[in-house]
């Protein structure tokens, strides 16, 4: 019998022991074909390319992007069109798939500001790389973009932030997606190691308050925790996040602040608060319920965002 218990655990040692061989050589496989794969120069490449081709359709210089998020789409029904552009006939423009994100850029004016509204982001669930879920980011820093706001529908992590409320990002957990920033840095978009101690602007925070104030908009301030998803959290993984502090969650978002901060944008983050996370309420989660909260909140939501562009000084 001891002889048997020596040979069983003789056996699962090695089992551990080649697992672990096999895991590590997994592990080392992937990071070399990661290395390999991206091309610093070939990506920049494409980027340039893709703005070429966006000056080819229109020769609008965009100061603000905005970047739209699910059920939010409504808003660039308000501007003053320019130009739209599919993203399908941008040659190396990753296409949205996710239902609700339409996939187009519009180009036009609102509250005299020059803006380009991606109407419809790249998510890193969708299967693309994160290098390219940022390219859109990216390529409309090169158009002329210097300020970023960031909109996204999110469940609330916190019980008094309700749907239907808005959340102005102060900060962010995005520790459990992959950096955008991995891989050789490049030059000329920013340094490659960033500071991340203010992502979000604070002057623009403030005037995203007050525009939401003013209009009688329920709004707060707050931490955001991107995750990958696409599958909603676990109760027990929305309690981790709140011991976090994190006060919503959401699947997009905080890689392109990141992203945007490394080219020197100004960012601002706004999250349409559209569920309650999982085992806070007695109720299933769903991406119709998510574009049905966000649609019932899309007046409040094209006020806020018009008034607040208003408010977003010119560069100096």
């Amino acid at each position: 019998m001891k002889l048997q218990r020596m040979l069983v655990l003789f056996l699962t040692v090695v089992c551990f022991l080649a697992q672990s061989v096999l895991y590590t050589a997994q592990a080392e496989s992937l990071y070399s074909t990661g290395r390999r794969e991206f091309d610093a120069d070939a990506y920049y490449d494409v980027m340039k390319k893709c703005a070429e081709q966006i000056r080819e359709k229109t020769d609008f210089k965009p100061e603000i992007a905005i970047v739209l998020g699910s059920g939010l789409g409504n808003f660039a029904d308000g501007i003053e069109i320019a130009a739209e552009i599919p993203y399908s006939d941008i040659d190396g423009f990753p296409t949205s798939t996710a239902p609700g994100h339409e996939g187009k850029l519009i180009f036009g004016t609102c509250k005299g500001k020059n803006v380009v509204i991606a109407k419809g982001r790249i998510h890193y669930y969708e299967g693309y790389s994160m290098a390219d879920v940022i390219l859109p980011l990216r390529t409309l820093r090169l158009l002329g973009a210097h300020t970023v706001i960031l909109t996204c529908s999110a469940g609330s992590l916190n019980e008094e932030y309700r749907p239907g409320e808005f959340l102005v990002l102060n900060d962010h957990i995005a520790s459990f997606v992959p950096s955008p920033l991995i891989g050789e840095n490049i030059d000329e978009l920013g340094e490659r190691f960033v500071d991340m101690t203010c992502v979000y602007d604070k002057e623009l925070r403030d005037k995203a308050v007050e525009a939401a104030q003013e209009n009688g908009i329920s709004v707060h301030n707050g931490i955001y925790i991107q995750v990958s998803g696409p599958q909603y959290e676990t109760p027990a993984e929305c309690k981790m996040y709140q011991s976090f502090g994190a006060d919503a969650i959401g699947m997009s978002t905080a890689v392109e602040a990141v992203a945007a901060k490394h080219m020197g944008m100004k960012v601002c983050a706004i999250s349409c608060l559209t569920c309650m996370g999982a085992g806070m309420e007695n109720v299933e989660l769903s991406h119709e319920e998510v574009e049905k909260n966000a649609e019932e909140s899309s007046e409040d939501f094209k006020k806020l965002i018009a008034s607040f562009l208003e408010k977003i000084p010119d560069p100096s």
